[in-house]
């Protein structure tokens, strides 16, 4: 099993990751150490002998990380939770894109490699990879907000979203550029392809692959980033250890073997590798096993705020925190209804219902700021009250009036402001807002979520069975 320590060393490679205008180095800079420090941390805990995260894949013969593997049984999908649940509780459901999001699109792929046509033993081949190296592998799935009325075929300039420029003995040239990678700078690998529907016109942007984020040609412009603002752990605990970069994939003329091909100018491949597999409903569980943790997270820091406040007895808070529960555990709840009603596909493969997972996906765009709005109702003024940083808490100058002044009865000043700084991270910093956002459109628009997938798996047919047969029950009576 892949270490910490050999994770954080193959990230010494020379890839390009921008921030600022400059090229820098991901294992040292203050904006992707911290966050590549953690990811370092779950791979040290996927190689305890007693973390329950290791199996023995049948690909290999060999030792390999359960959430890389394809779920053959019931049970074996009972395992794959637990074993996400286990990286999820590290942190908190607070890392959006760990290495077992993708890594599960990719098994799923792996159980139908069919799909893949001709290039069904590149998909095979680099699952096998997946497990015997333990990979970190992003994605960038999504085309750059050019224009969204039209698709890349319509734009005014030539492979603005990724493209094949041409192909050649050794591979496909690919050019332009893709969003949103999250995770890309401290990955191993990246997934390119488009999960937006493409039109008959767009077949050159009709791709996946995958390539190494240190590839020749590629290069990663990333957003913002906010750990480096963070003063301290103590003022910024979620920001200073689990903000993860997003990433504009660009793409300049970057050579891809032919066996890391896995989709080539087919544009109902595209879609097909994505839903005709599995992926989609596989790799949603995995982001709804680590949705519900971070719920679980916020409702725990919202209860210990109305202790420390000495609210907590007022039926008016307790209403709140009853809300806050019941949106929590209708998200953990229909993580295991999507396990109760799990069915075997014809590849052998177990796969979480769909109705159950869906009907929490299309939710998450309200669940979630419904969720922070109660945190925020609970904290009031007290997020914006607080001692600029800890420093205030150690200076001469100011720790007198921190400790008498800001504290609660039996809760010291250090810990009621550490209490109410990790509120503010959770909803008022920079980080705060970017996982807001994140969460609204963690699966696409909302009106794609409801209208497409959530409306397309309910199963209406059965319950439009029930009321035809009710109304057919009974007819106008004859005076």
């Amino acid at each position: 099993m892949r270490t910490g320590a050999d994770y954080l060393a193959s990230l010494d490679d020379g890839r390009v990751v921008l921030v600022d205008g400059e090229q820098v180095d991901v294992t040292t800079h203050p904006a992707f150490a911290p966050v590549a420090r953690t990811i370092a941390e779950l791979y040290d805990i996927a190689a305890e002998p007693g973390s329950g995260m290791q199996c023995t894949a049948p690909e290999t013969g060999a030792t390999a990380n359960r959430v890389f593997g394809i779920p053959r049984s019931r049970e074996e999908l009972k395992l794959r939770r637990e074993a996400i649940e286990t990286w999820a509780r590290h942190t908190h459901g607070w890392v959006g894109r760990s290495p077992d999001h993708v890594g599960t699109f990719l098994a799923a792929f792996a159980a139908h490699p069919e799909v893949f046509a001709d290039f069904s033993a590149n998909v095979m081949a680099f699952h096998r990879r997946l497990l015997a190296e333990d990979l970190y592998v992003s994605y960038a799935i999504i085309p750059p907000q050019v224009s969204r009325a039209t698709n890349a075929s319509g734009w005014e300039g030539e492979y603005l979203q990724v493209g094949v420029v041409r192909e050649t003995e050794e591979g496909i040239v690919v050019r332009g550029s893709q969003m949103l990678a999250t995770g890309a700078a401290i990955a191993d690998e990246i997934f390119v392809s488009c999960i937006k529907p493409l039109g008959p016109d767009d077949q050159d942007f009709a791709l996946g692959f995958v390539v190494p984020a240190a590839a020749p040609g590629l290069k990663l412009l990333c957003r913002r980033p906010y750990a480096p603002a963070a003063t301290s752990a103590f003022d910024y605990p979620l920001t200073s250890r689990y903000d993860e970069p997003d990433a504009l994939v660009v793409f300049d003329d970057v050579l891809i073997p032919w066996d890391r091909v896995f989709v080539n100018r087919d544009t109902a491949g595209v879609r097909r590798q994505f839903f005709d597999t599995g992926a989609h409903v596989l790799g949603n569980w995995q982001a709804q096993i680590r949705f519900a943790t971070k719920l679980k997270f916020i409702a725990g820091v919202a209860r210990r705020v109305t202790q420390v406040n000495g609210v907590d007895k007022i039926p008016s808070v307790q209403e709140k925190l009853g809300e806050l529960a019941a949106l929590v555990s209708g998200v953990e709840s229909a993580v295991l209804a999507a396990e109760y009603t799990a069915t075997e596909d014809d590849a052998g493969m177990w796969l979480p219902g769909k109705r159950a997972l869906y009907g929490s996906m299309g939710l998450q765009s309200e669940t979630y700021p419904r969720v922070l709005a109660i945190l925020r109702d609970l904290v009031g003024g007290g997020v914006l009250q607080l001692p600029s940083s800890a420093r205030d808490l150690t200076s001469p100058l100011t720790s007198g009036d921190v400790e008498r002044y800001v504290q609660s009865p039996g809760v010291s000043s250090a810990e009621r402001v550490k209490l109410f700084k990790l509120a503010w991270d959770i909803v008022g910093s920079e980080f705060g807002g970017r996982h807001q956002q994140y969460e609204l459109f963690y699966a696409g628009a909302p009106f794609v979520v409801k209208g497409a997938y959530c409306y397309r798996n309910y199963g209406y047919e059965e319950v439009l069975h029930d009321v035809e047969q009710f109304l057919s029950s009974y007819q106008i009576e004859e005076d």
